[in-house]
């Protein structure tokens, strides 16, 4: 086991792993990927290099089949060196289908904040009339749907709010799975909360991801995204103080309800292994941080 004191960037680094100048960035739902991909695109222009995100048509499956998964890679494949491809995936295995595996990145957040946002982006009205102007013969939701609190679903065991650990089905559609963005595409990957998913996700980040970041701490995700992945974020902490105001409230929800601590609790507790997952990418980031600062937290007798 490596000993904080010892830490260098070379050993935490996986940028150097990759074998194409692609950026792959699997986003998670609801982790503040959006802020993100706006930064990336407002420092496009300065490391030269190009966002992609809208690039081939979404599929909102869970898992993919071989064929969307060699069609992703494909595409990815067939860009310009120094292209960003973002999309709601999971990791993807490029050397199994004989291509060149890209920099893996991508966002973490508490897990029950993520499930809180979700359940309150859903109910927007803006997203709503957006999604029923492009599908004029979907049915409404009631009135009540719309009005029900996080609170009152948990409380009244409202099978929207019941997160079941190891549940493959789903009763409505909510990217509980964080785990599952990095996991891949095996059927071991779909139960919820299972020891065997946290484990296979943990050894990808481990293994294929350079920088798994969370905008909970964003100036420490910057400055090792900045610093691992220079080609893409080079200049990032000094650019991102001149975006921040805007940045900070995109897909900002300001009408989401204060939601109690009790239900919060009771939540968590169906989450033990995705804690377990999401901690274990914090503490991967914040030992890359460790290793650049290392000589500095040395001198203040820090580490």
């Amino acid at each position: 086991m490596l000993h904080l004191s010892s830490l260098t960037p070379q050993q935490l680094n996986n940028t150097a792993k990759a074998e194409m100048d692609r950026l792959f960035f699997t986003r998670c739902a609801k982790v503040g990927s959006e802020s993100l991909i706006e930064f990336m695109e407002d420092i496009q222009d300065i490391n030269n290099f190009d966002v992609d995100h809208t690039g081939l048509r979404k599929i909102n499956n869970r898992q993919r089949v071989p064929k969307t998964q060699i069609e992703r890679a494909l595409h990815i494949f067939d860009q310009e060196p120094g292209t960003v491809y973002v999309e709601h995936t999971s990791w993807i295995d490029f050397n199994a289908f004989n291509l060149p595996k890209p920099i893996f990145i991508n966002l973490v957040r508490d897990p029950v904040e993520r499930m809180i946002s979700w359940y309150y982006y859903v109910r927007n009205s803006y997203r709503n009339a957006i999604y029923y102007r492009k599908n004029p013969k979907a049915p409404l939701k009631p009135t009540a749907w719309f009005k029900k609190s996080f609170n009152d679903c948990v409380r009244s065991g409202d099978p929207e709010c019941q997160y079941v650990p190891f549940s493959i089905k789903e009763t409505v559609g909510n990217y509980k799975r964080q785990s599952l963005f990095f996991c891949g595409h095996d059927r071991d990957c779909l139960p919820f909360d299972s020891p065997l998913a946290i484990q296979i996700a943990k050894r990808r980040v481990e293994e294929e991801y350079a920088v798994v970041g969370t905008w909970e701490e964003t100036n420490i995700t910057l400055t090792v995204l900045e610093h691992y992945i220079p080609r893409y974020f080079a200049l990032a902490t000094t650019l991102y103080p001149l975006y921040q105001d805007a940045l900070r409230n995109r897909n900002r929800n300001n009408r989401k309800p204060t939601v109690d601590e009790d239900v919060k609790a009771m939540v968590r507790r169906n989450f033990t292994h995705e804690y377990d997952f999401y901690y274990f990418c914090k503490q991967r980031l914040y030992k890359q941080y460790i290793a650049l600062k290392r000589m500095d937290l040395e001198r203040l007798n820090l580490i």
